[in-house]
């Protein structure tokens, strides 16, 4: 099946530097093709201004990563907020310090579990976005098994490129296993094989440079990623927190890649 593609405006950081910026990155986004963005906050555009921004420009807005769920005091700006921007699901997320061990486990799921009954109660959808690291183990266990059967209530938007945690695991059987806890589907791309302890975080955010590159060109094996994500995810997001080229270069070919392949459509 054919799936829309959107774009995470985190890759674009770099040419958004301001409100105007931004804005102009959205209009050349719209121009590639791209039908979905999901931002990675709003550079102090309101959200109803934001989303006219969008509507003027025929883009879909189907998930955020601005507002981000951390703790339950967060909660009720956040859904008054995902009013505005006319969405009904919420993303949150961790750094490593919560995966470190079976306590910080525990107390991570305790935190989101909180957040989960005041969402629920609103009408809203939590979803979580993964990193390289909910992909270690503990006694032979995904870190990120012990944690989910802790938060029964959560669902996920799966970033497959993390899940192969620096070669240690496919992330085809990882798409397989998760599959019916997925929402939403981030894409990037690169070699598996590099040195997670190079690897780091600052406020949930990988803050050191790895190697990506355009989506076809790296390790990652799409066509059979896609088949084995369930037909209830219509969207692909693309996002890359680095690359080996130009960044939109590598935006552009990704979108080739993924359009010419017949794996989703745009507006190009």
């Amino acid at each position: 099946m054919k799936r829309t593609i959107g774009i995470q405006l985190y890759s674009l950081r770099e040419y958004s530097k301001t409100r105007q910026d931004f804005i102009e990155t959205i209009k050349r986004v719209a121009k590639i093709g791209y039908k979905i963005v999901e931002p990675a906050g709003l550079h102090d555009i309101p959200a109803k201004e934001f989303r006219s921004i969008l509507d003027d420009l025929g883009l879909e807005m189907v998930s955020t990563h601005s507002p981000w769920a951390h703790t339950p005091a967060d909660c009720q700006k956040i859904i008054d907020e995902l009013g505005d921007l006319r969405l009904t699901n919420c993303v949150c997320g961790y750094g490593p310090n919560d995966f470190s061990d079976l306590d910080t486990i525990k107390r991570t799921a305790d935190n989101t579990n909180a957040m989960l009954e005041i969402f629920s109660k609103a009408g809203i959808t939590l979803f979580q976005h993964n990193h390289a690291f909910e992909f270690d183990r503990i006694g032979g266990e995904l870190k990120y098994d012990i944690y989910l059967r802790m938060v029964p209530g959560v669902k996920l938007e799966l970033d497959a490129y993390w899940t192969n945690n620096f070669g240690a695991e496919s992330p085809v059987e990882m798409v397989k296993k998760f599959r019916d806890r997925m929402v939403l589907l981030h894409l990037k791309d690169g070699p598996f094989r590099q040195d997670a302890n190079e690897q780091t975080y600052k406020n949930g955010i990988l803050d050191r440079k790895i190697t990506l590159c355009p989506l076809g060109q790296g390790d990652m094996e799409i066509e059979r990623l896609l088949e084995e994500t369930p037909d209830s995810i219509k969207e692909v997001i693309v996002e890359h927190d680095y690359s080996n080229k130009e960044m939109w270069q590598t935006v552009t070919e990704s979108y080739e890649y993924m359009t010419k392949n017949g794996f989703c459509v745009g507006t190009v």
